[in-house]
């Protein structure tokens, strides 16, 4: 990756923290701005004043669903998705059904996608925990989520105590969907080398909170 810029545009520049403040949102957007990442994630109650703040720029709206446990029914995943496309919200990255998953239901997994894909409208990304995963639940989760219409799979909530995105699990899911979505590593990715790791692996998109460090040291 030659250009600051060229890896810039492959980062959702990320702030899920439950804490953040209005100030920090309007400096994330802000950042995203000069910088020219992809977009910012933020959580569904910064949405509306994170699409106000980038309307008129190339800078998407990304938020999140069922965020960070995946526990939630269908029918809110579906509907907090729609509230967040409603608020300006172009991309979601909702949590899968972990339990049912886990459980062996790859169906419900696979349902519970599709119908945050439909109510959407926009590209999802299916979080699927790799680091969590042991034996073929990995594969299991990638096959699900892309059944189900996803855009993407992606690593990691960063939120989970097994840890975030490994170059291994990267490189086990571009190989597992194909050409059937695209791959975001998102987790512990905190430093350049630790960027272009993830993208040589195989990554369309990185999820990162340090994406300014990332890009200009």
């Amino acid at each position: 990756m030659s250009h600051a810029s060229d890896l810039a545009s492959l980062i959702d520049h990320t702030l899920l923290a439950p804490f953040a403040t209005a100030m920090e949102i309007d400096r994330l957007c802000d950042e995203a701005q000069r910088y020219g990442f992809a977009s910012v994630c933020v959580n569904p109650i910064w949405v509306s004043r994170a699409a106000a703040a980038l309307r008129g720029t190339p800078v998407l709206v990304c938020s999140v669903v069922a965020f960070p446990l995946g526990a939630s029914t269908t029918p809110e995943k579906a509907f907090e998705a729609a509230e967040a496309v409603r608020n300006g919200a172009r991309e979601i990255d909702m949590v899968i059904d972990l339990g049912a998953l886990r459980g062996g239901d790859g169906k419900r997994v696979r349902d519970d996608v599709r119908a945050v894909v439909g109510s959407a409208g926009v590209p999802v990304k299916a979080i699927v925990e790799s680091a969590a995963l042991a034996g073929d639940e990995l594969r299991r989760a990638c096959a699900a989520a892309v059944e189900g219409g996803a855009a993407f799979v992606k690593t990691s909530t960063g939120f989970h105590a097994a840890g975030g995105a490994s170059v291994e699990a990267v490189r086990t899911m571009r190989a597992l969907v194909g050409s059937c979505a695209k791959v975001k590593a998102s987790g512990g990715i905190r430093t350049r080398a630790d960027a272009l790791r993830m993208l040589e692996a195989g990554a369309d998109r990185l999820g990162c909170s340090a994406s300014v460090q990332i890009v200009t040291c």
